[in-house]
């Protein structure tokens, strides 16, 4: 049992055989001096009975000190309980969790699976910084999820069936019209490689996009490829196969980089199949209503405070939108797949979008009772002018123009001891570490600004600090590996038991990452952490200390803070280079 947990049952036993109730949580000492832990509930608990806090407190106190795990039971003010750990606790704990490192972290026991729905990719299109927290955040609680026995489902969710690939296409066919998949009368085999690159693409989306604001005709012939797309049109139908399969796998490379990957790589026009079925049954149980023309789902609820739009399933002619696909994607998943909840991450400008989607998806009585829908919204990562961080022309970064960045500025503070073949892969690895640390240490709702120089940087609160200390653990191992080590004897120094007790945090911070859908806290226990060690460090020569007792309890606990570490890391999806 975890002790904090443990502290916390026995203070229950202890007020249920004096009478009372509480649901007992303990909170860090806020005076360190007094001692490790506090409760805080003798007086919530007093109060509730007419009776005398202090009194109480001292009866509780009374029966903790008959407790062999717990020393210098203090009480501070009218009722405070102060309770430390007695040092023999603290080593046992460590050499537990140096034997199995799996016994401090938090582990769900619900039999959960959360479908996570994160990415939003769009096919022809550069992935750029708005696509960054999104596929740091999804993989990030994925990850999380999953460490913490939680079964997961991801989908990429791509962006490949609207519009776009119809004004993609039409570029394309202005410029290359011989292409066989704009002859109607063509009846022979398409080719099986892609007229278009990936370079090509980047390039002719942005064109496509802006003759289409300054062309109604350039947007009507648009409009009418990408029906002709969705209603099966076999020329078109080709293209677009090449035209997404380029894109995705260029896609790919890029979330590669990121360290993201999707167990699912369905996109709209998946879903799309699915709208007839989804459309029989919503009008065939009379779900839908017809308002100006358009056939719409009425979302309001009472207690509004505004009125919602209605949700649209078919426009007044006939078509259908994002809104229809949204509701046929989802249930579609419910349909091929179980699971207990489903996040779909993306920025906040979607939230009434959700909204309206969720409450179509409940009225409609397409999503039982025990699955939950979730909205993870998140800020936006801004430029040091406190807006959507952009290029110096000012036009929309990409990601592998982030990256490259980084990158150099992270190449250019490498250590000259780095081998030259080496050098590169280390930059990389460092600098998708200040990138992706930099993204999740703030608060998920909140916006930030980015400064590559500040966030590659090996001092301060950043990736490269934290895989630089990381480093620095693992080679004092490579310097005495013919030294053995299998006991933590006893607490040596004041830093030696800070770091213990921030050790013992790590499951509640686990738990409250899960119950949040949040990672910055989890960024700022890794943070903690690695300064508390780096202190020990300072102060503790490991590697000449003559006492082999001390030297093997300093190298059990460096063991478990470097076990930490690398777990948390891999949640946060970054890699630990060799050397830096």
């Amino acid at each position: 049992m975890y002790l904090i947990d443990k502290l916390n049952k026995d203070i229950k036993t202890i007020i249920n055989n004096l009478g009372y109730d509480d649901d007992v949580q303990v909170v860090k000492s806020s005076v360190p001096s007094l001692g490790d832990y506090q409760y805080n509930g003798a007086m919530k608990l007093a109060g509730m009975n007419h009776s005398n806090p202090r009194e109480l407190a001292e009866k509780i106190k009374t029966e903790l000190e008959s407790i062999n795990d717990y020393t210098n039971i203090n009480i501070a003010g009218p009722g405070f309980i102060n309770i430390t750990f007695k040092d023999e606790v603290l080593v046992d704990y460590i050499n537990n969790i140096f034997k199995d490192f799996d016994t401090n972290i938090y582990k769900d026991e619900h039999n959960q699976t959360i479908f996570l729905d994160y990415g939003g990719a769009n096919v022809a299109k550069e992935l750029h910084v708005g696509h960054l927290r999104s596929a740091n955040i999804g993989e990030a609680l994925k990850r999380l999820l999953n460490a913490c026995n939680i079964k997961t489902i991801s989908d990429v969710h791509l962006g490949d069936w609207g519009r776009p690939m119809g004004l993609v296409m039409l570029e394309i066919k202005k410029r290359m019209p011989e292409l066989p998949y704009f002859d109607e009368n063509f009846t022979g085999e398409y080719p099986n490689e892609s007229p278009v690159t990936a370079e090509d693409l980047a390039e002719i989306y942005p064109i496509a996009s802006n003759k289409s604001k300054e062309d109604p005709e350039y947007l009507e012939e648009a409009r009418e490829i990408t029906l002709k797309l969705q209603s099966g049109d076999p020329g078109y139908t080709a293209l677009w196969k090449h035209v997404r399969k380029t894109s995705v796998d260029d896609i790919k490379k890029t979330y590669d980089l990121l360290n993201t990957s999707f167990d699912l790589w369905e996109g709209e026009a998946d879903a799309d199949k699915e709208i007839p079925e989804l459309l029989e049954y919503l009008e065939g149980n009379n779900y839908t209503e017809i308002s100006e023309g358009a056939e719409v789902i009425f979302v309001n609820e009472p207690g509004d405070k505004k009125e919602l739009p209605p949700f649209m399933i078919k426009k007044s002619n006939g078509g259908v939108i994002y809104d229809t696909t949204e509701l046929a994607t989802l249930y579609s998943r419910l349909k091929r797949f179980k699971f207990n909840d489903i996040w779909y991450l993306t920025d906040s400008r979607q939230e009434l979008h959700f909204v309206q989607c969720f409450r179509a998806a409940k009225k409609c009585n397409l999503v039982p009772e025990d699955v939950k829908l979730t909205h993870l919204s998140f800020g936006t990562m801004n430029g040091s002018d406190g807006k959507p961080f952009k290029t110096r022309d000012g036009g929309v970064m990409s990601l592998n123009s982030l990256y490259n960045l980084v990158y150099n500025e992270c190449f250019n503070k490498l250590s000259d001891a780095i081998e030259d073949d080496k050098r590169e892969e280390t930059a990389k690895i460092i600098a998708i570490a200040a990138i992706k640390y930099a993204d999740l240490l703030p608060n998920r709702t909140s916006d930030y600004v980015f400064d590559p120089v500040k966030f590659s940087d090996l001092n301060g609160k950043t990736g490269p600090y934290i895989l630089y200390n990381t480093v620095r653990i693992k080679s004092i191992f490579n310097k005495i590996n013919d030294v053995e080590f299998n006991k933590y004897h006893c607490i040596n120094s004041s830093i030696e038991r800070e770091i213990i007790l921030h050790l013992i945090e790590l499951s509640a911070v686990l738990k409250k990452a899960i119950n949040g859908s949040i990672l910055n806290e989890i960024c700022e226990f890794i943070f903690k952490l690695t300064s508390l060690y780096n202190t020990f460090y300072a102060d503790h020569y490991i590697v000449s200390e003559e006492n082999k007792e001390i030297q093997e309890s300093w190298l059990v606990l460096s063991d478990v803070v470097l076990k930490t570490n690398l777990f948390i890391l891999n949640i946060l999806g970054i890699d630990v280079p060799e050397r830096m």
